[in-house]
């Protein structure tokens, strides 16, 4: 018996996102089409992952029992690709990746002389984004590879890897704001000051706050914002050592925060040879 990809991927997703039709808006297709992806794996498989008698399916017992096998096998198949891109001749003309401010850049410099003189032939450019706007630049096909901080989970259509390095976040205010001058702070007077957040451009809209927060879409806007004086903000502890003087960080309980970093890459568009080694080495697996 042999499973498809786009069958796994499409069963997964139907019942992560509840309907066949979100799964199919997620995928660019039909609501037909994942119907009928679906029922011929039911038959491949010789049972029923999901129960059709009400609005929308719902996981029957055997698509519960089957469901994180599904993600471990396409799981297996992302590590097998992986591996084969590395081995195989060829390689991908230009490669774009989206990186997010938390990202330390030390680790991506030293990885780019690596990468000039193992890939002199291949374009690389380099996006910034945050979150939901770095998903949606690789689920779209504008990047091939995401750097970003860890999410609870990702949809089926997309593989993610942990980096070597975590994160580490902190609060951070003007040296001359008000809450510069306490000792501690706690959280009634982080709420009685403007906070200054990240909000990507896939974010909805937040109801009004009263002036009591501004947002931008990247941590560097949002770090002016703060030496500024117009509020407190989480900021990458790199960012703020290397171009933050003149901030402070303020003394929270639970801050500062290490948080992982993912790669992520879309299952419908491979990793080639380049974007494959890359990702090995910031996950520290690949010799360099």
């Amino acid at each position: 018996m042999s499973l498809s990809t786009d069958a796994l991927i499409a069963f997964v997703l139907a019942a992560e996102q509840g309907s066949f039709s979100a799964a199919a808006r997620s995928l660019g297709k039909r609501q037909s089409t994942i119907s009928e992806t679906i029922a011929n794996l039911e038959i491949d498989l010789g049972v029923s992952l999901f129960e059709r008698g009400g609005r929308q399916p719902q996981l029957s017992a055997a698509g519960q029992r089957l469901l994180p096998f599904a993600r471990q096998a396409l799981a297996s198949q992302d590590s097998l690709q992986a591996q084969a891109q590395l081995l195989a001749s060829g390689q991908e003309p230009r490669l774009t990746i989206v990186l997010s401010d938390t990202f330390h850049t030390g680790d991506f410099d030293l990885m780019l002389g690596w990468f000039a003189e193992r890939f002199p032939l291949v374009e690389l450019e380099c996006l910034v984004g945050e979150q939901d706007d770095v998903l949606a630049l690789v689920r779209g096909g504008r990047a091939h590879l995401g750097m970003l901080i860890a999410q609870p989970a990702y949809s089926a259509d997309l593989a993610h890897q942990p980096l070597a390095r975590p994160a580490q976040t902190a609060l951070y205010v003007a040296a001359g704001h008000p809450l510069a001058q306490l000792a501690t702070v706690d959280e009634a007077s982080l709420r009685q000051a403007r906070e200054l957040r990240l909000s990507t451009y896939q974010d909805k809209p937040q109801p009004d706050s009263g002036g009591q927060c501004w947002s931008a879409p990247s941590y560097l806007l949002l770090m002016e914002m703060a030496l500024h004086g117009f509020g407190w903000a989480e900021l990458p502890a790199w960012l703020v050592a290397r171009y933050g003087s003149g901030l402070q960080q303020l003394a929270v309980a639970g801050w500062p925060r290490q948080q992982r970093i993912d790669a992520v890459w879309s299952r419908r568009q491979p990793l080639g040879p380049a974007a494959a080694w890359v990702l090995q080495v910031l996950a520290g697996a690949a010799a360099v």
